[in-house]
C-alpha cells in the first residue's frame, strides 16, 4: 500500500514512527508527553520481551539480551546464538510497514561475549503530491540501527556490558525539492546484571537484578540544526524472580521500571502572553542542553514537580512459565501514565525450544486501537548454532568411522 501526501504534510510522517504519537494530539497543559527522535528504539525488538510487557532488563539471557541489558551477555548460555524477529506495523491502515530485527552473539571465552544486531524500521512507500494534487515523486522512509555489544562476567553472579550503536533515520527524503535531510547519530549503552540462586523455605529460586542506561548519544538533526532532536535515552531498572516448581516446571516474574532521560517539554499557556514568552525561552534552553546535561536535568524538570517525575516512569511486568525448558507461556502488562502518553496494553505469548531451533510469538491487546502494534502477531525465530555445529561434527565423525570400517 502507498501513502499519498503533499510536501507540506511530509513531516507528519514523523508521527507514524512514534509509538506515543496518538497521545501527542491530546497534549494540553495537563499533559507532558516526551517526544524524541527514533522512538522505535524504545520498543522491544523480540516476541519474548513483547509478551512480557516489554520487561527484559533482568530476565534470563538470550540472543536479544543486548537490547535490554548488555550486562547479561556474560551469562549467555550457548557458544553461538542468532535470533530474527518481525513485527507488522499499523496493519489496520497499510500492508507495507514493518519492524524487523536480527541479533546474535558469540562467546569469546567462558566470561566474555560479543553481540551484534540490526534493527530496521520500514515505513512503506509514499507518493508526494503538490498543492495542485500533481505527482511530485515518491519515497520509502526508513530507520535502522546497527549495534555492537560486549558483555563481561566479573564473577559467578555479576556481569557488566557496553554497547555502541549507529542510528540512521530518513523519514521524508528530498523528493520534489523537499529540503529535509536524513539524520544520523552515535549512541552507547551501559548495563549491569546480577543473579544468584537462593533457597527460600522449601523452594528454590533464582533472583536476578538488572540496570541499564541506553541510547546515550548526540542529538539527531533532520532539517533545523538549531533545534536537533534528542535520542530516546532511557534508564531501565528491573528484577526477575524464578521459582522452580519441580524438575520440569518453573515460573518467572519480571518487573521493569523505565524512564526517559530526556528533558520534559514545556507547553504554552494561550491565555497568558507573558507566560508564553517565558515558555518559549525555556524551551530554547531545553533544546540547547547537551545529552549528558539532559540526563541529569531530566530528574527534576517535569511539570508538577515530583509527581510529574513519577508520571514519567513506565512499568513493564510479565509472567513466564516453562515446561521442561521446551514449552513456554507468557503474559504481560505495560503501563504508561495518561499524562505522559497513556500507552497501556496486555500482552500474551507462546514459545517453544527444540534442540537447535526455537520460536516465540506475541500478541498485544491495547487500551486503544491506535497502538501501532494492536492486533498484530510479533514473531521471533531462534537458532542455537553451537548445537547445529555439534550435530554436523557428530554426523561427520560417524560417517568417517563407517568408511574406515
Amino acid at each position: 500500500m502507498k501513502f499519498t501526501c503533499s510536501l507540506a504534510a511530509a513531516p507528519a510522517l514523523l508521527l507514524l514512527a512514534a509509538p506515543g504519537a496518538w497521545a501527542q494530539a491530546l497534549a494540553t497543559a495537563e499533559l507532558h508527553t516526551i517526544t524524541t527522535a527514533v522512538p522505535v528504539l524504545t520498543l522491544s525488538p523480540d516476541a519474548r520481551g513483547a509478551a512480557l510487557g516489554d520487561a527484559g532488563v533482568a530476565t534470563s539471557p538470550d540472543a536479544n539480551s543486548a537490547y535490554y541489558n548488555p550486562g547479561k551477555l556474560g551469562f549467555a548460555p550457548y557458544k553461538y546464538s542468532v535470533s530474527t524477529s518481525y513485527s507488522p506495523w499499523l496493519r489496520q491502515i497499510t500492508d507495507d510497514m514493518s519492524l524487523s530485527n536480527l541479533g546474535g552473539y558469540t562467546k569469546l571465552n567462558d566470561r566474555a561475549t560479543l553481540g551484534v544486531s540490526l534493527l530496521y524500521f520500514d515505513l512503506g512507500r509514499i507518493d508526494y503530491r503538490t498543492a495542485n494534487n500533481q505527482a511530485n515523486g515518491e519515497f520509502n522512509p526508513k530507520e535502522y540501527a546497527v549495534t555492537v555489544s560486549y558483555g563481561q562476567r566479573l564473577s559467578e553472579h555479576l556481569g557488566v556490558g557496553i554497547t555502541g550503536r549507529y542510528v540512521r533515520s530518513n523519514l521524508v527524503g528530498a523528493s520534489g525539492g523537499n529540503d529535509a535531510a536524513s539524520g544520523s547519530a552515535f549512541a552507547a549503552d551501559l548495563g549491569l546484571y546480577y543473579n544468584k540462586d537462593a533457597s527460600i523455605g522449601a523452594g528454590m529460586y533464582n533472583l536476578a537484578f538488572g540496570a541499564a542506561i541506553t541510547n546515550i548519544g548526540n542529538k539527531l538533526t533532520y532539517r533545523d540544526a538549531v533545534n536537533p532532536s534528542f535520542l530516546p535515552t532511557q534508564l531501565r531498572l528491573g528484577t526477575a524472580i524464578t521459582r522452580e516448581l519441580d524438575e520440569f516446571n518453573k515460573i518467572t516474574l519480571a518487573i521493569d521500571a523505565t524512564k526517559l532521560l530526556v528533558p520534559s517539554p514545556y507547553y504554552e499557556d494561550p491565555f497568558n502572553a507573558a507566560n508564553t514568552a517565558a515558555v518559549a525561552r525555556t524551551e530554547r534552553e531545553r533544546q540547547q542542553q547537551g545529552p549528558v546535561t539532559a540526563v541529569f536535568s531530566s530528574f527534576a524538570d517535569a511539570p508538577g514537580g515530583f509527581k510529574g517525575e513519577l508520571q514519567e516512569i513506565n512499568i513493564s511486568t510479565g509472567l513466564e512459565y516453562w515446561y521442561d525448558n521446551k514449552i513456554a507461556a507468557r503474559v504481560g502488562y505495560f503501563y504508561e501514565n495518561p499524562a505522559t502518553g497513556n500507552r497501556q496494553y496486555l500482552s500474551f505469548g507462546l514459545g517453544a525450544r527444540l534442540s537447535v531451533f526455537g520460536v516465540d510469538g506475541a500478541y498485544l491487546v491495547p487500551n486503544s486501537n491506535a497502538n501501532p502494534l494492536a492486533q498484530t502477531i510479533r514473531v521471533s525465530l531462534h537458532f542455537n548454532l553451537q548445537k547445529l555445529a555439534d550435530a554436523f561434527d557428530e554426523k561427520g565423525a560417524g560417517g568417517t568411522q563407517g568408511t574406515q570400517n
